[in-house]
């Protein structure tokens, strides 16, 4: 068997493509996490009350609200923990990349997560909720009556935590394909870790690619599958690290993934494909014009399963861990909560290596589906049927 290097290519344009978009995504998660605490006014725990050591002020339950908060958002530096205390932060800062009248680059320990006003060419900056604004020399912030920022937002292209994470998996897999790719010039059985890789290739071969999209056309599409596999499943599984890395819970990476698929599928999609979404074969006059509206909204509601059922189960994995590790801070009895507070998070910790593999078999297998519904010829007679059964 011969690997080439065509997953590389997938994995960079999905972090180029990824990483604008993460601004617009978290800004609109931010909103709703602000106006929910709105009615709180007084009490409002953004995301850069965490890192700065306000804890104090809070009782357990909020913190521990406003720590998973934190942790299941973007931010613009990589902290590996905080003390309280002494309200110092341990980690590196990231490179803030904005476009704001020019390119602005300057690190990300200027804005001292959201403590300070950093200035930049004469212009002021302020981070607020994980998002950068402009502002004057004092830092000053205007509220609307939702709670949310007026001030301007620059463009925000910084290299963030979520990027970061995925610069790291990228360069993981290019080591893992590169070496497997040259233990085949040493003869057919590869060595070391090829021999764990070459398994898990074959496998999504011959269980996912070949079954889905037919013998003779699969091996076009083995370049994205194979990626968009490993790049999941390693995401997901350093989402379970205690780095405090929530890349696949983050919608708009999901978002990229599934517009690659929905990309993919209509760009390779035959006559025979759009001849049943636009006119459907075998059906009355009537029923086509009835139809079609509704199969190409069918188009349209795949890569949108395919985005939130990632989304979502990877996001509750991370809030139940969080909450049941939770359980040994807010609860009073220390001897009581320890034992059953971390026996319950084993148990999901290990249900969740499970669903980190999961999630990338389901999302790969689903990419392939809608792959192979586009480029095989279908049976008139079952087409329907069968897709609407599948979504």
């Amino acid at each position: 068997m011969v690997i080439s290097n065509k997953p590389l290519k997938f994995i960079l344009a999905a972090i180029v493509a990824c990483s604008p978009v993460m601004s617009f995504a978290n800004s609109e998660n931010d909103s709703t996490h602000v106006q929910t605490e709105a009615a709180h006014e007084e009490k409002v725990i953004s995301d850069t009350a965490v890192v700065e050591g306000e804890h104090a002020a809070l009782d357990p339950k909020a913190k521990v609200d406003a720590f998973i908060d934190h942790h299941l958002q973007d931010s613009h530096d990589f902290v590996f923990f905080s003390d309280e205390k002494e309200n110092k932060h341990y980690g590196f800062s990231l490179p803030v990349i904005l476009i704001d009248g020019g390119l602005k680059i300057f690190s990300s320990s200027k804005l001292h997560h959201g403590e300070e006003v950093a200035e930049v060419d004469g212009n002021f900056y302020k981070l607020v909720h994980g998002k950068i604004y402009k502002t004057d020399a004092a830092g000053t912030i205007k509220f609307n009556e939702h709670g949310h920022p007026e001030n301007e937002k620059p463009l925000d292209f910084s290299i963030t935590k979520n990027v970061v994470s995925m610069l790291f998996v990228s360069i993981i897999l290019l080591l893992m394909f590169t070496g497997l790719a040259r233990s085949y010039k040493k003869g057919p059985i590869p060595t070391g870790f090829g021999r764990v890789l070459e398994p898990l290739i074959i496998f999504i071969r011959d269980e996912i690619a070949v079954p889905n999209i037919g013998e003779k056309k699969y091996r076009k599409y083995m370049g994205y599958l194979l990626t968009v596999f490993f790049f999941v499943w390693l995401l997901n599984l350093l989402g379970m690290t205690p780095l405090g890395i929530n890349v696949t819970g983050n919608i708009a990476i999901t978002v990229c993934l599934a517009a690659f698929t929905f990309i993919i599928t209509q760009f390779s999609a035959n006559k025979d494909y759009w001849g049943h979404i636009f006119w459907m074969p075998g059906v009355p006059v009537p029923m086509k014009i009835i139809l079609a509206p509704i199969e190409v909204l069918g188009t349209l509601t795949k890569p949108f399963a395919l985005l939130i059922r990632l989304y979502a189960n990877i996001t509750a994995g991370h809030v139940v861990i969080m909450s049941l590790i939770a359980m040994i801070f807010v609860g009073k009895n220390l001897a009581a909560d320890l034992p059953i507070s971390m026996g319950l998070t084993l148990f999901i910790s290990v249900i969740e290596v499970l669903v980190a593999f999961l999630q990338a078999f389901i999302f790969t297998m689903l990419s392939s589906l809608f792959i192979g519904m586009a480029v095989q010829d279908h049976d008139h007679a079952h087409h329907h049927e069968d897709e609407t059964a599948i979504i």
